[in-house]
């Protein structure tokens, strides 16, 4: 394998790796429901993408077929990250998460006093 293609493979791996890590942190540190769900959804799909082509380039690179398990897996996480995506937000929509009052330790419930803090929803 020439060391272009080591580059490369590399290069896939370290973007793959980043946009991982972006979205893990999106997920951990975003407040609101709507924001969290593009972490995982939009920058870790990017991430694996990115890990799954660096290993079919490496098994083409080598002279090896790819495996279809690789194959597989890219297709399944390209075909059920949206589709998960968009249930979550419909399932968060119909259960009006918008409107709920933030978590307790947020930023915003501490800066209020505690007159104009929201009830939580009841149940129906």
């Amino acid at each position: 394998m020439s060391w272009f293609i080591a580059i490369v493979l590399v290069t896939l791996l370290a973007v793959g790796s980043f946009f991982i890590l972006l979205g893990s942190y999106g997920l951990a540190k975003l407040k609101d429901f709507f924001k969290r769900l593009h972490g995982p959804t939009k920058a870790t799909t990017l991430g694996v993408g990115c890990i799954l082509l660096a290993s079919v380039g490496y098994h083409f690179f080598l002279g090896q077929d790819p495996q279809p398990r690789e194959l597989l897996v890219t297709a399944f996480l390209f075909i059920t990250a949206p589709i998960s995506a968009h249930l979550m937000a419909k399932a968060a929509l119909s259960l009006k998460m918008a409107e709920r009052p933030p978590l307790p330790g947020a930023s915003e419930v501490a800066d209020l006093p505690l007159d104009d803090q929201a009830d939580p929803p009841s149940p129906s």
